[in-house]
């Protein structure tokens, strides 16, 4: 087991890896938008679904995988009424063979967090 920290983002504020690595599966923590100085990125929706995805993408990178390799996905919304521009936007995203995916939405307590996906990837045989 090893974990991953892409070197781009700032270490986490709370005891957690960015990702882990165990046999043949990738594990991506939850991750959120953030500015480039790490703090959580305000601004409108997309964008910050998008940045979101990036930060995932960049641990699945660190960890030797992309989205293609992700299995599982759970996203977490502020409230119902993002569920539809979030699967949009999601689509956009995530390409053709989506991944099995659970979305919940969830009081982050953070007045700016509107989403925040994790993700697990197989690395295994890659058929």
């Amino acid at each position: 087991m090893r974990t991953v920290h892409p070197e781009h983002l700032p270490p986490p504020s709370v005891p957690l890896s960015h990702g882990v690595r165990a046999g043949d599966l990738l594990f991506v923590s939850g991750q959120v938008a953030t500015a480039a100085d790490g703090s959580v990125f305000i601004g409108d929706f997309a964008a910050e679904v998008n940045s979101t995805i990036d930060n995932v993408e960049a641990v699945l990178r660190a960890g030797g995988a992309s989205l293609a390799d992700v299995v599982k996905v759970n996203a977490y919304l502020a409230n119902a009424t993002l569920f539809a521009p979030f699967n949009e936007l999601y689509a956009r995203r995530i390409g053709d063979v989506p991944p099995a995916r659970t979305t919940v939405v969830v009081d982050f307590g953070h007045p700016d967090v509107r989403v925040e996906i994790e993700a697990v990837a197989y690395l295994g045989d890659r058929d």
